[in-house]
């Protein structure tokens, strides 16, 4: 790939890989798939620099025996836009890259502009119940799982990663109870939600994220004056499982970065 870089911090062997010109847009995959964005990706290059990155144990970037904690890869996301001099940058994730987009900015507020959370909780249990008890299985079906990953057009485009160790890193992750409810009150980065309608993610939940964000608590008014800083968007006809692909997410995403403060 003539893109393809590799940055070493925090003692990971970060790759990552540059589209486009612009502002730069760090875009952080979902679980276990590192291409989770398709097309999309070449789709929110067209108006910004986009820097896609693969998390710890993910695609090209090697794994360590540090465990995968949304946390520390927040915190290799942040050095990263500090090793490339970025400043500011907008950050992007989607489930899994979700967890990771708001610790980064959670962690790390100096170097995130503006936040894109796509099909992420703030809470474990803003998940179906029924989501949250396949997590708590999946670090025990990682040798089962695994084999199959492999042997599939996802497992030969990524011929280095071990599968099993994946999923099962990945299980210890998602296993874990957490609650930010908390910090995403007092985030500084201007934020937007965006979920499917069919989620992953119980819709009460999706209203409890965007209140604890500052939304949904009054008419915005006749002027829209008193419209929250942050947004909220639900796409139609979408799942957990094909929101990163579907055409219409680039469009609002590039409405959220292109509005004004």
């Amino acid at each position: 790939m003539p893109n393809a870089n590799f940055a070493d911090v925090n003692g990971q062997h970060l790759f990552y890989s540059v589209h486009g010109a612009g502002k730069p847009l760090v875009l952080l995959h979902g679980g276990i798939n590192p291409d989770s964005f398709g097309s999309n990706l070449a789709e929110l290059a067209k108006g910004r620099q986009v820097i896609a990155v693969h998390l710890q144990a993910h695609g090209r970037t090697p794994d360590t025996d540090r465990p995968l904690r949304s946390e520390t890869m927040g915190d290799d996301v942040a050095a990263l836009i500090r090793h490339l001099r970025l400043g500011k940058a907008d950050v992007m994730g989607y489930s899994l890259g979700g967890g990771v987009a708001l610790q980064t900015a959670i962690r790390h507020p100096d170097v995130v502009d503006r936040l894109v959370l796509v099909s992420a909780a703030m809470r474990q249990d803003g998940f179906y119940p029924e989501g949250v008890a396949a997590f708590k299985q999946l670090e025990a079906n990682a040798a089962a799982y695994g084999p199959g990953v492999k042997a599939s057009p996802l497992g030969q485009a990524y011929p280095d990663v071990d599968w099993t160790n994946l999923f099962s890193k990945v299980g210890d992750l998602t296993k874990r109870p957490f609650d930010l409810s908390a910090d995403v009150a007092k985030l500084q980065a201007r934020t937007l939600l965006v979920f499917a309608d069919a989620d992953a993610i119980r819709p009460e939940h999706m209203v409890e994220f965007w209140k604890a964000l500052g939304g949904g608590h009054r008419d915005a008014g006749v002027d829209g004056s008193l419209r929250p800083a942050n947004r909220f968007a639900i796409v139609p006809n979408s799942t957990h499982y094909t929101l990163a692909v579907d055409p219409m997410l680039p469009k609002i995403v590039e409405r959220f970065l292109a509005s004004e403060s």
